[in-house]
């Protein structure tokens, strides 16, 4: 059951690439904006039997990778959806760049924890805050790559390629972004394990007595 689950999130994810793939506003931008979710879900469906990760960490990634889908599709300076929040709100800028970045520290912390949960002897609460410094990390990487991008495809064009927007701190902006949205994760996480009576101490990765409900199976 779970492998057709898996199945239909990928399809999905296929099919909505596929179809946002026609006719992007900057095809230059989206070409470069989409190699690295296509090698990712690559990564992720070469590696699915040796390294699965639970349905509700899938289904967190597959709407992460729809919302970039459409950032990059329309640019996201110019996604439709941003921007109406920029008009109703009167907002200086679109900011669903903003809101895809926060998505990402929502989004991707269950899964890191997940992955984290493999590498034996090490507390939950190292585990926990492993995943907000790889985030935050991994969000300021991606702000690097675009720089390296926009210095070798358009120097001349700096921040407006960037997306910045007429923001000297979009970069900064972006980065604090990831991390609310992974603190937001790590909040739940904590009422999570407080209603369930779970403790927040020594629960280590070679104690798995959940896993194999969510994550081990084998199709």
């Amino acid at each position: 059951m779970k492998h057709v689950f898996m199945c239909g999130l990928l399809l999905w994810y296929v099919g909505f690439f596929l179809f946002m793939a026609m006719a992007p506003y900057d095809p230059e931008s989206w070409a470069f904006a989409n190699i690295l979710p296509l090698l990712f879900v690559g990564g992720l469906t070469i590696t699915y039997r040796q390294l699965p990760f639970s349905g509700v960490s899938y289904v967190l990634l597959a709407v992460f990778l729809t919302l970039h889908t459409i950032g990059s599709h329309y640019t996201y300076a110019q996604v439709p959806f941003g921007l109406w929040l920029e008009e109703l709100f009167e907002l200086p800028r679109n900011h669903f760049d903003r809101i895809v970045h926060f998505c990402f520290g929502l989004l991707f912390a269950q899964p890191l924890f997940e992955l984290f949960r493999r590498i034996a002897g090490i507390p939950r609460w190292i585990r926990a805050g492993m995943v907000l410094l790889t985030l935050v990390g991994l969000g300021g990487l991606w702000e690097i790559l675009e720089s390296w991008v926009t210095r070798i495809v358009h120097p001349e064009l700096g921040l407006a390629y960037l997306g910045a927007q007429g923001d000297i701190w979009d970069a900064q902006k972006d980065m604090e972004a990831t991390l609310y949205g992974a603190l937001i994760w790590f909040v739940i996480m904590i009422g999570t394990w407080k209603l369930s009576g779970s403790r927040f101490t020594l629960e280590k990765s070679g104690e798995l007595p959940h896993v194999s409900d969510h994550c081990g199976e084998r199709h």
